[in-house]
């Protein structure tokens, strides 16, 4: 394992991070484990050298950060041993979702972000969180009070460094023009995959401009860059785009990538997944890849992208394949900038 500083900060984190998103029981049917397994995959990505953990409120309400700080508490972790991530902004009640009560139990309102970072700390078990990252943005609530609330958790101690996800370039530069200076964005965690390249537009060149970390969620694109969807197969029984198709992805360009990449799969005696996370890595601007697992075995297989050797031709041919569309006004500055 390999370590790499989260943007332009001094904190180390491992270029694999383990997402928690499968711990618990619900969250669109992703949450699919308990402690026992928690505790388990845990443990086996301490021992591949994974020092990141990243969770939210929202996964299964509040049970992925328990279990996570469970499993740490469990295994003996030194809370200095390990990076801690997690998310706030999602709905924490059935009320709150449905806006039919509970209305200040999502958002990003001063009130929610300092009752969601004790709720958090309550959970995981742990007196501060390493990275605290809104989950999204809040349209009904302004941007300073947001970065305001964010400052003062970080004035008490209670947060180490803020970071954002899903968010517009221009919301994420607009955000920390508003913050002040212990309380700007160090992260951003975002969608990529080699199914899913929207983010090379803006958001790359952004983040190494503004000196933003890229953390990347979602790399083998919902579970399809696994070698499980193929053309004219069906779905296999129980996977995750069974019932929760997400994100959303062209299925077409999909087959022909999964073809080209079990190619090169067999070629290099290696997996498809491990392929796919090993391209995302080499990419620019990326501090971490996000992994998930339901069982050992998965994540066992995907700590092999760590180490996938490339010709350069072989990563070209994978990135001419999904090459993402040139948009306005990117074409136009292509063209400019040959004159």
């Amino acid at each position: 394992m390999k370590y790499r500083f989260l943007g332009n900060t001094g904190l180390r984190v491992s270029e694999l991070c383990l997402g928690c998103m499968t711990f618990g029981q619900g969250f669109y049917g992703i949450g699919q484990v308990e402690q026992d397994g928690a505790t388990a995959l845990v443990k086996r990505a301490l021992d591949g050298g994974i020092n990141f953990f990243d969770t939210a409120d929202i996964y299964s309400r509040g049970q992925s950060e328990t279990l996570l700080g469970g499993a740490l508490k469990e295994l003996g972790v030194s809370r200095d041993a390990v990076v801690i991530a997690t998310k706030v902004r999602g709905a924490m009640s059935d009320d709150a979702d449905n806006g039919t009560g509970d209305m200040n139990n999502v958002g990003l309102s001063r009130k929610h972000i300092i009752a969601g970072c004790e709720a958090s700390l309550r959970r995981l078990g742990t007196d501060h969180i390493d990275l605290y990252q809104i989950h999204g943005p809040d349209d009904f609530t302004p941007l300073e009070e947001t970065m305001h609330a964010l400052e003062d958790l970080v004035q008490q101690g209670k947060v180490r460094y803020v970071g954002c996800s899903n968010l517009t370039a221009w919301q994420v530069v607009k955000a920390n023009d508003l913050a002040r200076s212990s309380a700007r964005f160090v992260s951003l965690q975002a969608y990529y995959s080699l199914l899913g390249r929207e983010l090379e537009l803006d958001l790359v060149p952004m983040c190494e401009d503004q000196g933003l970390g890229i953390m990347v969620w979602s790399p083998l694109a919902g579970g399809f860059i696994t070698g499980k969807y193929r053309r004219d197969h069906a779905s296999p029984e129980g996977s995750r785009r069974t019932t929760f198709d997400f994100p959303p992805i062209d299925k077409e360009k999909g087959y022909d990538l999964v073809e080209k990449l079990d190619a090169l799969a067999k070629a290099k005696d290696t997996t498809i997944p491990r392929l796919a996370l090993s391209w995302v890595l080499r990419q620019r601007g990326i501090s971490t890849v996000i992994v998930g697992a339901k069982r050992v075995d998965q994540l066992e297989d995907n700590l092999g992208a760590i180490d996938i050797e490339w010709t350069a031709e072989e990563l070209a041919g994978l990135a001419e394949l999904t090459a993402p569309p040139s948009l306005y006004p990117h074409w136009m500055q292509t063209r400019l900038a040959r004159r």
